[in-house]
């Protein structure tokens, strides 16, 4: 397996994974017997071209769906054969997402979209003040926290949705192009931010095109036609 050292358990491990999906047209092999060990605390950026595999290997991470055939592992849990409720909780509790479109709920306030996954895990007692402490450590003004997203910049945007995956501390942060709307600056901002949180021990896996954003990561994975190359 690709990746990885000695000594230490991996975080996700891929074994011999494929993943077919079934269309009108005829089957789509999106991963194609790929395998790979990501150890915890690792800065990861995957590449490659648009249909090279690199969304399903990311949903595949984030427990949004399962392997046609081998085996994913993610904290040792083999979710090809988890329990739905099972998975939902490993997604709550050990993965955040970052996405391209922030995906912040138009309504609420920063301080309300930052603390609505941490209520859905363990209600509204003490929410509030770890939300501000997350949002603080992303790194924004504290005179935006009553804002709503349609108030912020983009990359005040990606701050929040940071520190929405922060908020129940996860061990994996998946980042799906997640500089992909923001200039080169805010995206280097933003990138700096992920660093930072890679630095307190969080394993960080950054999908991308921009070869200037995955110069932040420790490894690059290259994607092609569903394989690593």
């Amino acid at each position: 397996m690709s990746g990885g050292g000695e000594g230490r358990t991996p975080i996700i491990t891929f074994d011999h994974v494929t993943k077919v999906y079934s269309l009108p047209a005829g089957d789509v092999v999106a991963l194609n017997d790929v395998s790979m060990d990501v150890l915890p605390g690792e800065f990861i950026a995957v590449m490659g071209p648009s249909g090279s595999g690199k969304s399903t290997m990311l949903n595949l991470i984030g427990c949004l769906d399962v392997p046609t055939s081998g085996k994913v592992f993610i904290k040792g849990h083999d979710i090809r054969t988890m329990a739905d409720t099972d998975l939902t909780r490993l997604r709550r509790d050990h993965i955040g997402f970052v996405f391209q479109q922030f995906n912040l709920l138009p309504l609420l306030n920063v301080v309300e979209n930052v603390e609505f996954p941490l209520i859905l895990k363990c209600g509204r007692k003490e929410c509030g003040l770890k939300a501000y402490e997350v949002i603080r450590a992303v790194g924004l003004e504290e005179g935006l926290d009553t804002h709503t997203p349609s108030e912020l910049s983009g990359g005040q945007q990606q701050r929040v949705a940071i520190a929405r995956a922060l908020v129940n501390d996860p061990d994996i942060i998946i980042c799906d192009e997640p500089t992909g709307n923001l200039d080169s600056k805010s995206g280097a901002t933003i990138m700096e931010v992920l660093a930072s949180m890679n630095q307190r021990g969080k394993t960080i896996i950054v999908v991308t095109h921009d070869p200037k954003i995955a110069a932040f990561a420790r490894r690059t994975l290259e994607l092609l036609d569903g394989r690593i190359v």
